[in-house]
């Protein structure tokens, strides 16, 4: 039988978003807002589940690497932030009654001690093919295996 979890990978950087911003927050717990590629609203819209994993990926700032995990704990719906005129998020050609943009609720579950950089990422054999490792991806959310997603614990030393 399939495993009905799927994983995922969710980019940010930690300037505007970090792991230690989620885990600041009531419950821990945030909208993934801001995402504002067809590509990955495709993703948070029709395939991100509630229930489902994430690892949290630190983008453009150094050290890039995964450096924790979430669970999905609202599946997508519209991403309130395309509809304020005050946010850098807002998008004035989306109407409220056919939302183009999508967020879901994550969740933290951990917090790894030490960031998993790319050239640990690059070094393991079931790692080093993750879509995030090829080059020119900048895709924000991004489908992990279950085979990537369990030795990412071993690199990161943690259980899963």
């Amino acid at each position: 039988m399939a495993d009905p979890v799927r994983y995922w990978l969710f980019k940010s950087e930690p300037s505007a978003f970090s792991i230690d911003d989620l885990a600041a927050s009531p419950q821990q717990t945030a909208l993934w807002d801001g995402v504002r590629n067809y590509q990955a609203r495709n993703f948070l819209r029709d395939d991100v589940q509630t229930g489902d994993l994430v690892f949290f990926y630190h983008s453009r700032e150094e050290p890039l690497g995964i450096v924790g995990t979430m669970k999905v704990v609202r599946a997508g719906y519209p991403d309130p932030t395309q509809f304020n005129a005050a946010s850098k998020y807002y998008d004035p050609k989306s109407p409220p009654d056919a939302p183009r943009w999508i967020g879901v609720d994550v969740q933290l579950m951990q917090k790894f001690p030490a960031v998993v950089t790319r050239d640990q990422l690059a070094a393991h054999p079931k790692t080093a093919s993750m879509l995030v490792m090829k080059r020119g991806m900048r895709l924000s959310i991004q489908p992990v295996t279950r085979s990537e997603w369990l030795p990412v614990h071993q690199l990161a030393g943690v259980r899963q």
